[in-house]
């Protein structure tokens, strides 16, 4: 079965496509394996954090990206938000709108 990657709005779209373009590409290579192989490509490609989130790194000569995503049933993957990252550790504030638009998805989902 192949899996299905969504969006969280259409703006988070425009925003990966809007990313460096050596990190755009890398995100477009891990999602399409991804559609292939699921949401879980291991390290260094995809981590799980917490609570069901996980996020997808992109390393490029640009710098580095991170999309954050869950699943939901039905074989889909949905994409809650996406930046590129200045520091060592992912900032709170990154953590928490991936976070609060996941719960967000959840309630709008059952």
């Amino acid at each position: 079965m192949r899996w299905k990657i969504t969006y969280y709005s259409d703006n988070l779209q425009e925003d990966i496509l809007n990313l460096p373009e050596g990190i755009q590409a890398r995100f477009l290579l891990l999602a399409d394996r991804m559609e292939l192989y699921g949401p879980n490509l291991g390290m260094p490609h995809t981590k799980a954090l917490k609570g069901g989130l996980f996020e997808l790194r992109l390393k490029a000569a640009e710098g580095i990206g991170r999309v954050f995503y869950f699943t939901l049933s039905g074989y889909e993957i949905k994409l809650l938000h996406c930046f590129v990252k200045k520091t060592e550790k992912t900032p709170d504030r990154e953590l928490e709108i991936a976070i609060k638009r996941m719960k967000e998805s959840k309630n709008a989902h059952t």
